[in-house]
């Protein structure tokens, strides 16, 4: 499995073969990052929860459900390169903050945020 830097270089290299890091810039990136989500958030429109959790199960639903999957992580991965963020070590560490703000013996099985939690 590829980690997350060598997705990283392909991605950029997909985009540099064709010149679009003119068209990239932070804030346009951050836009069709959530351009995706939404289209990842439309497979669920209209759908009862046994349809949406069928999705991988279903051919058509599984692949729509990979390809908004893909282009959600594409262009996370290129926000990540455009400002030089270090994902995985951005994401231990907000493992870690969100350990301290969730201790276990508070929150197992609690949907509260930590903020609400008496």
């Amino acid at each position: 499995m590829a980690d997350l830097d060598d997705l990283r270089g392909l991605v950029c290299a997909f985009r540099d073969e064709r010149e679009w890091a003119q068209f990239h810039s932070l804030r346009n990136l951050i836009v069709s990052l959530n351009l995706e989500a939404g289209e990842l958030l439309e497979l669920t429109q209209w759908k009862s929860d046994e349809e949406i959790a069928s999705l991988p199960s279903d051919l058509h639903g599984r692949e729509a459900l990979e390809d908004e999957c893909a282009d959600v992580l594409l262009y996370l991965l290129l926000i990540a390169d455009w400002a030089g963020i270090d994902l995985e070590a951005a994401t231990r560490t907000k493992l870690g903050k969100n350990a301290a703000k969730y201790p276990v013996e508070r929150f197992r099985g609690s949907r509260r945020k930590y903020d609400a939690l008496e």
